[in-house]
């Protein structure tokens, strides 16, 4: 693995989301967020009625489209990744099932201080490849005074406006707060987080962060995240559907909140020790068996026969 990229050229990539809150299921609440049950998906609403009309209700059965991956007990997670054409009406752009121990062509390693995270610091020795999984580490440094130190990278070599992310992954603990993200190649906001875990184990949320004062639409999903799960967002000019395990658990379709520039996948933990939050006890990792992204098809056309 390549432990040495430095990523502050990247547009000062260690110091990305510098603005955004803790997230808390206290601030949830506050802000009337929906909750859903992780197996029957069904809304629980707290705060106002209107609310509760931002998050659809879908049925099972409409659900099924979506990628989770194919069944192969030779995988680390037991699904293997989803075929090329896995998704109606998209075609796959890229896929990496981390089979080997260096780091991919297009990824870039986090490196230094996270900006707004007072004592927090991103190493780049704790990305590791192996056994088919890509693994971000949290644990004691001793190269840093035994700080915590996190794991994080980001896809930052491939940009894309619309199209489908999937992640098969899952964490061994609580402590680090662990995203799975699109971030914009060009000024923040907007963001899109489809899989954060706020610290805990029992629960993850999804963020849309936009407008210049950076504006959040938030989601709440009861569910076990120490086990393993396909986590997909799917990114329109109209719709951003959140997926789990093949089912949709969300969405937003405001069109204010949407957002339309080009954007990259990142992957990421981050601690908050100094201010008594998403601080860990023991080493905690976030392991990810694949990714698989899609692109719409075009339109497809039609010939008119001569007269």
């Amino acid at each position: 693995m390549n432990s040495s990229i430095d990523t502050s050229s990247l547009d000062s990539a260690p110091k990305r989301r510098h603005r955004r809150a803790p997230i808390t299921v206290a601030s949830l609440v506050t802000a009337g967020v929906v909750l859903c049950a992780a197996l029957s998906f069904t809304p629980t609403v707290t705060g106002s009625a209107a609310t509760a009309t931002t998050i659809p209700v879908f049925h099972e059965a409409a659900n099924r489209a979506y990628p989770i991956g194919t069944a192969d007990s030779s995988e680390p997670s037991g699904e293997a990744p989803p075929a090329a054409d896995a998704m109606a009406g998209y075609s796959q752009s890229y896929l990496n099932d981390f089979t080997t121990s260096s780091l991919p062509a297009g990824w870039d390693v986090f490196t230094g201080l996270p900006g707004g995270d007072p004592g927090a610091h991103f190493g780049g020795s704790h990305i590791a490849f192996g056994a088919g999984l890509l693994r971000l580490n949290t644990y004691k440094d001793r190269s840093w005074h035994d700080r915590w130190v996190t794991g994080g990278l980001c896809q930052c070599g491939l940009t894309q406006t619309f199209g489908a992310y999937f992640v098969r992954s899952r964490v061994t603990g609580p402590g680090p707060n662990e995203a799975e993200l699109l971030w914009p190649s060009g000024s923040w906001p907007p963001e899109i987080d489809f899989s954060e875990s706020g610290g805990g184990v029992a629960s993850m949320s999804s963020s849309v962060h936009y407008g210049a004062s950076n504006h959040i639409d938030q989601r709440l999903l009861r569910i076990k995240l120490t086990q393993w799960h396909t986590w997909g967002v799917i990114w329109t000019p109209t719709l951003i559907t959140y997926t789990v395990d093949g089912q949709v658990w969300g969405s937003v379709s405001v069109a204010s909140e949407i957002p339309r520039s080009p954007m990259t996948l990142d992957l990421e933990q981050r601690t908050k020790c100094s201010l008594n939050e998403q601080c860990p006890t023991h080493p905690v990792s976030m392991l990810v068996d694949w990714v698989a992204e899609y692109t719409p098809n075009p339109p497809e056309s039609t010939t008119v026969p001569a007269a």
